[in-house]
C-alpha cells in the first residue's frame, strides 16, 4: 500500500487533534483511502517544542521553522492549522508552488484570500481541503459541494459560532447580561481573552461568505458581508422574543434573489417550533434549503480538537483517493467548475426583505400608537403582531414590541428614523430581524 506523508504547520488543539485520530484510527483510515496516511514532520512554536517533543515522541520531526515543512522531501501534504493570516497564507501558497496539496481548517485566511488561493491551487493542479474550515465537524462543505449537487440551492441559514450560541442560550436559560454570559463563556474556555470576532459576527461571516461561495458558484466576497453582533442585545429582548413564540440566534443567512445574493450576518429571531431555535450551547446547525430536496439540517460540535481534526482528516482522505486523478476529474474547489463561477452582485443590508421585531419606549397616553403605525404604512411596512406593557407604578413610559411582516430593510430604517423623532418616544428604538426559516 502506497503511503501518503503528511507535514503539519501547528500541533496544538486541531493539529493535536488531528495527530491523534490518526494515530488512533490509522488503519481503518488506510482502508478508506486506499493509502497509509503517515505524520512525518511538524512545525511548532519553540516554547512549544519540549512540551510536544515529549508527547509525540521519536514518531516524527518537530521543526521551528514552518518553511522547513513545507519544503520537506518527506512532505506530499501541507495541514495548515496554525492560524491567523500571517506567514500562514505565505506558506500555503508556497505549498501549491512546489505542488503540494494542502488541507487548512483556517476560515479567515479562505475568507480574504481563497479566491487567490484557489486559483494557485487550479494553475499548479492541486487539492485544498478546507472542511475543517466551517463548522468544525459538521460535514457541510462535503454535503453543499457533492451531497446536494443536484439542487438550485436556495438558502443557507446557519449557527455557525458557537461562542455566540453558548452566551446567547446562558442569557435565555438564566436571564442574565451579555456581559456576565460572556465572562461565564471565557471561564470555561469557550471565548478568547478578546473575544471580538465572535461576538461581533465577523468569525460566522467568514464562514459564511465560504459557504455562498459554494452554494451559489460565485467568488468568495467576504468584504460584501452585513456583520451585527450579539454584544448589544439585552436579556429583556430576548424574554420578549419568547413571549411572541420565538427564540433569538446569531444567524449567518445567505439567499439568491432576483436581484442577487444575500450575505448577512445578525440576531434573528426564529420561531421555537423549529429545530434549529432548539440548538443551544456551544453546538452548531446550519439549515439548507433546495429546490429539490427541501430543507435539509445539519448539526454538530462545531469547533473541538477532535470534532475539527475529523474534518481535517476526511479531507486527508478525499485526497489520497485522488492524488492519480486529472485535475478535471476532482470535485472543484467550490462546487462549481472554475470558468463556471457568476457574478451575480451581492445585496447591501439595505436592499434586503426580512421581517422585523420593533421595541420602543412610549408615553402612555392616547394617540401615540396611531402616530406609530402611521409612520409604518405609509412606507409600507404592515404588524403582524403587538404587544404594550403596563406601565410600572409612577411611569410614565412603556415598553412596546411591533412585530411586521416582510418589509423592506431601506424602508424601516427610515419607519425607525422617523419614530424615533416622535416627542412620545424616548431613546433609540430595538430591531432585530426576524425569519420563519420555512421550506
Amino acid at each position: 500500500m502506497k503511503t501518503l506523508r503528511v507535514g503539519l504547520l501547528g500541533l496544538g488543539v486541531v493539529g493535536g487533534g488531528t495527530f491523534d485520530i490518526l494515530k488512533r484510527n490509522g488503519e481503518e483510515i488506510a482502508r478508506r483511502a486506499g493509502k497509509d496516511i503517515v505524520v512525518t514532520c511538524a512545525a511548532v512554536r519553540e516554547k512549544d517544542l519540549e512540551l510536544v517533543s515529549q508527547r509525540v515522541g521519536n514518531t516524527i520531526e518537530l521543526f521551528t521553522d514552518p518553511h522547513q515543512v513545507v519544503e520537506s522531501a518527506k512532505v506530499d501534504i501541507v495541514i495548515e492549522v496554525m492560524g491567523g493570516i500571517h506567514p500562514a497564507k505565505e506558506l500555503v501558497l508556497k505549498a501549491i508552488s512546489l505542488g503540494k496539496h494542502v488541507v487548512t481548517a483556517n476560515k479567515a485566511l479562505l475568507a480574504l484570500h481563497g479566491n487567490e488561493i484557489f486559483k494557485a491551487a487550479h494553475d499548479k493542479s492541486v487539492m485544498i481541503g478546507f472542511e475543517a474550515a466551517v463548522a468544525g465537524g459538521i460535514p457541510i462543505i462535503k454535503a453543499l459541494r457533492e451531497g446536494l449537487s443536484a439542487n438550485r440551492i436556495e438558502w443557507i441559514a446557519g449557527i455557525i459560532n458557537g461562542t455566540s450560541n453558548f452566551i446567547l442560550s446562558s442569557m435565555r436559560e438564566r436571564g442574565i447580561s451579555f456581559a456576565e454570559a460572556l465572562e461565564e463563556a471565557q471561564a470555561l474556555g469557550y471565548a478568547e481573552a478578546d473575544p471580538t470576532f465572535d461576538v461581533e459576527g465577523v468569525d460566522a461571516a467568514h464562514k459564511l461568505s465560504l459557504l455562498s461561495a459554494i452554494a451559489f458558484g460565485i467568488p468568495i466576497q467576504f468584504d460584501k458581508a452585513y456583520t451585527e453582533g450579539v454584544s448589544e442585545l439585552t436579556a429583556k429582548d430576548i424574554s420578549y422574543a419568547e413571549e411572541f413564540g420565538y427564540r433569538i440566534k446569531l444567524l449567518g443567512i445567505t439567499q439568491r434573489t432576483d436581484q442577487g445574493i444575500e450575505l448577512r450576518v445578525h440576531p434573528t429571531l426564529i420561531p421555537e417550533k423549529r429545530l434549529i431555535a432548539n440548538v443551544e450551547g456551544v453546538m452548531n446547525a446550519i439549515l439548507v434549503s433546495g429546490d429539490a430536496v427541501g430543507s435539509t439540517l445539519y448539526y454538530g460540535p462545531g469547533a473541538g480538537a477532535e470534532p475539527t481534526g475529523s474534518a481535517v482528516v476526511a479531507d486527508l482522505v478525499d485526497v489520497a483517493r485522488m492524488t492519480d486523478a486529472a485535475a478535471h476529474q476532482r470535485v472543484p474547489y467550490l462546487a462549481f467548475q472554475a470558468d463556471c463561477l457568476m457574478d451575480d452582485p451581492v445585496l447591501t443590508i439595505a436592499e434586503v426583505y426580512t421581517s422585523y421585531y420593533l421595541r420602543m419606549s412610549a408615553l402612555d397616553r392616547p394617540g401615540v400608537l396611531a402616530d406609530v403605525t402611521r409612520i409604518l404604512a405609509n412606507l409600507n411596512i404592515s404588524i403582524e403582531a403587538m404587544l404594550q406593557r403596563e406601565p410600572s407604578v409612577g411611569e410614565e413610559r412603556v415598553d412596546v414590541i411591533i412585530l411586521t411582516h416582510r418589509a423592506l430593510e431601506r424602508d424601516v430604517n427610515q419607519a425607525i428614523q422617523e419614530i424615533e423623532q416622535l416627542d412620545t418616544i424616548s431613546g433609540p428604538l430595538v430591531r432585530i430581524r426576524l425569519e420563519n426559516l420555512a421550506s
